[in-house]
């Protein structure tokens, strides 16, 4: 199918502005999913990257896509390629969200490119974010969506993206997650996402062609966000991100952290025995 790049870059500048509560039920949901014991009491910090939970963008039914997206047109572009994934992002922490303020997002479209990659064409949208709580400036966020073909084998058969599959080294630091689907759902909820590929099993292997449910990019960064800041022990000042490869709910991946000149991080998340997933860097 075609891709006018023209068209879609019309769409640069386009705006949109969301607002909701963060509610203590939100809080006590977020930190059981993520299995810590956070206070969930009206006026204490929330959890770091908790604001990926609200105002997110609500569509009925009738206006949902073929993988559960909302339909594309309104305010992303309209991207005529199938397959959608966060590609990565960058968040600078001003000051902490607190439970019970209003928290509304501003959002702009703020670029649109299309690529040539190894597997296809490949089509970015870069969407930047200003969070404020109770009106405060709390954190920026730039996020990174790219937009490709499903890949077709010579047999007709559609197959994953082939990414390498060389042994991943752990870091100095290293926590070991497994990928139950039920955290998976979880978080496909707190998030009101509705992206098939974390929960239906036959969408993924059979109209996707991967080998299992996805692991969601944002619950992998807000992994690697959360293990570095226990690891310093307060929330980092900066935090960047990178999508390497997909993973999934066939097998245990981990978190990795080494220093990188003090006072960063250098993080990663890699399937068991790799490939990283997913590379950022945290910085105080």
């Amino acid at each position: 199918m075609d891709v006018d790049i023209d068209h879609l870059r019309s769409w640069i500048g386009r705006k949109q502005e969301k607002s909701e509560i963060l509610t203590p039920a939100l809080v006590e949901k977020f930190s059981a999913t993520f299995d810590q014991k956070f206070s969930a009491m009206a006026g204490e910090p929330a959890p770091l990257l908790i604001h990926l939970c609200l105002a997110q963008p609500v569509a009925p039914m009738s206006e949902l896509g073929r993988d559960g997206h909302p339909e594309l047109g309104n305010f992303l572009p309209p991207v005529p390629l199938p397959r959608r994934m966060w590609a990565g992002g960058a968040f600078e922490f001003v000051e902490p969200i607190r439970i019970g303020e209003t928290v509304s997002r501003h959002s702009t479209i703020a670029d649109v490119r299309l690529k040539q990659g190894r597997s296809g064409r490949l089509c970015f949208v870069t969407v930047e974010h200003e969070i404020k709580s109770a009106g405060r400036l709390v954190l920026t966020e730039r996020q990174d969506i790219v937009y490709r073909d499903i890949p077709v084998a010579q047999s007709g058969k559609q197959t994953p993206s082939g990414k390498s599959t060389k042994q991943t080294a752990l870091g100095t630091h290293s926590r070991t997650i497994t990928p139950h689907p039920t955290l998976l759902f979880r978080y496909s909820a707190l998030t009101f996402n509705g992206h098939r590929i974390h929960y239906d099993r036959s969408f993924c292997v059979e109209t996707e062609g991967y080998p299992g449910l996805v692991v969601h990019g944002p619950m992998q960064a807000t992994m690697l966000c959360q293990f570095a800041a226990d690891l310093k022990g307060k929330p980092p000042r900066a935090f960047r991100f990178r999508s390497v490869s997909p993973i999934f709910d066939n097998a245990d991946f981990t978190l990795n952290a080494d220093e990188a000149g003090d006072p960063s991080l250098k993080l990663w998340a890699a399937a068991a025995g790799g490939p990283i997933s997913m590379e950022a860097q945290a910085q105080w």
